[in-house]
């Protein structure tokens, strides 16, 4: 074999390894990437071996499984939203009423969660369960018109007693799982027996606007009578203090003509014989006097 021939062979042979060089380590990259994983914020990471929950990660970052041997699933940290499916229940005054309502919850144990629910999909049917039950004990203590009257409900403090009770059974079984909220979305009758609680509701309605016109009108009657009466105390109170003023006036005015006539009793007779002229005579009087009579000695100009 010739030089140049050793030659090309030994160059093959240097790129024949070089290439097995970068295959080899583009395998191990490859297998590195492979067996390596990312811990997001919002999730835990649960690493199986053969199966069996070998570690449970929170914290984010990077982290190395063992090839062929673990395997890593992922499972959510935030909060999630759970819509319970519409179920018919019983009031305390055997109404039946269409509840719909949902859950806001998370995994608080990991290990619990899979050791007894196994998949987050059993734990939320186990905590629908544990709510439809609660809610349904729940309303059977109320009566129709305290579920869905706005002024009598107590809905809002019944969602934190539904949601307490809830957790303590999901802790009770080991589920892993905490209920954040519960909340009753809306309350329908049946259709079967809507129209017939609607009728039953707007007869209640009239009855009672009846009722508060009823006391309007009662109260008013009360105040204009109470108002009359005031009004007539007060015109006989006046009345009665215009009287005594009258008094004191005609007995001031009585005292007055009796110093005048006490002066001059002609003039006074004069004056009080043309005043009554005053009243008794006017454009269309006719009067018949005897000649010696004291009008006629007046209007004849006889002083005396």
């Amino acid at each position: 074999m010739d030089k140049n021939e050793k030659k090309i062979n030994f160059e093959w042979k240097k790129y024949i390894r070089l290439g097995a060089v970068i295959a080899g380590l583009f395998a191990c990259l490859l297998f590195l990437f492979s067996n390596v994983f990312v811990v997001k914020e919002n999730e835990y990471k649960v690493v199986r071996q053969f199966g069996e929950v070998v570690k449970i990660i929170e914290k984010p970052g990077l982290h190395l499984k063992i090839p062929f041997i673990q395997t890593v699933e992922s499972l959510p940290k935030h909060q999630l939203t759970y819509d319970v499916e519409e179920a018919e229940i019983n009031t305390k005054d055997k109404k039946r009423i269409l509840i719909d309502n949902y859950a806001v919850w998370r995994i608080e144990d990991p290990k619990e969660m899979i050791a007894n629910a196994r998949t987050v999909v059993n734990a939320e049917a186990k905590m629908s369960e544990f709510i439809f039950s609660t809610v349904r004990s729940e309303l059977g203590k109320l009566n129709y018109d305290e579920i869905i009257n706005d002024e009598k409900s107590s809905r809002g403090s019944l969602n934190d007693k539904i949601t307490n009770i809830v957790n303590n059974l999901l802790e009770q079984n080991h589920f892993g799982i905490k209920v954040v909220d519960v909340r009753i979305k809306r309350t329908d009758l049946p259709e079967a027996n809507e129209k017939s609680v609607f009728t039953r509701m707007i007869s209640e309605r009239e009855s009672k606007a009846q009722e508060y016109l009823s006391m309007g009108d009662a109260e008013k009657n009360r105040i204009v009578a109470e108002t009359d009466r005031q009004v007539k105390e007060m015109l006989a109170k006046a009345e009665a203090q215009a009287e005594t003023i009258r008094g004191h006036g005609e007995a001031e005015a009585a005292k007055l003509y009796n110093q005048a006539y006490s002066k001059d009793p002609k003039f006074y007779e004069l004056y009080r014989t043309l005043q009554s002229y005053k009243k008794t005579i006017d454009g269309e009087t006719v009067i018949v006097l005897p000649f010696d009579s004291p009008y006629a000695k007046i209007l004849m100009g006889e002083t005396e």
